[in-house]
């Protein structure tokens, strides 16, 4: 249980981040885009020419938020099985960070090219600014995994 809530709270504070970014004009990722990947995933197809010409999917919007907090979640485990049981109670930014980063590979090399962006966002007009947002966006999450530990930590005590 502690892993879902670390989840959730580290995507909370992912999707905050977001929110900033977009109030001060920046382009954030669209969650039907997200939906509609997953959409036509299981439906056996995993890759697009572009994810916006590729048809809309019923339920689209809702269905890319349920898989970014799952991916949210996902995540979380990755790092509580990097970092031991032993890091539930004993929370550390360190690792929290590093998982947070390494979870750019996510965007990068899958998400990305398979919506038509390329690798690491290489067909777009700005390849590296889109993948040091990405790292950004990801070390925020990192943040957010730590910060929720912390939470459910204080909470439990």
């Amino acid at each position: 249980m502690e892993i879902i809530i670390i989840g959730i709270g580290a995507t909370i504070v992912f999707d905050l981040w977001l929110v900033l970014l977009k109030r001060m004009g920046v382009k954030t990722m669209n969650m039907a885009f997200i939906g509609r990947w997953a959409g036509h995933l299981a439906q056996g197809r995993f890759a697009h020419d572009s994810i916006a010409a590729s048809p809309a999917v019923s339920g689209e919007h809702a269905l890319g938020w349920l898989v970014h907090y799952a991916t949210g979640v996902a995540f979380a485990g990755a790092l509580v099985a990097v970092a031991g049981q032993g890091w539930l109670h004993a929370p550390s930014i360190g690792p929290a960070l590093a998982v947070g980063m390494a979870t750019v590979g996510a965007p990068l090399f899958v998400m990305q090219p398979s919506m038509g962006l390329g690798v690491a966002s290489s067909k777009t007009p700005t390849p590296l600014k889109n993948c040091l947002r990405s790292l950004a966006n990801h070390t925020v999450f990192g943040l957010g995994l730590y910060l929720s530990a912390l939470l459910i930590k204080g909470i439990s005590q």
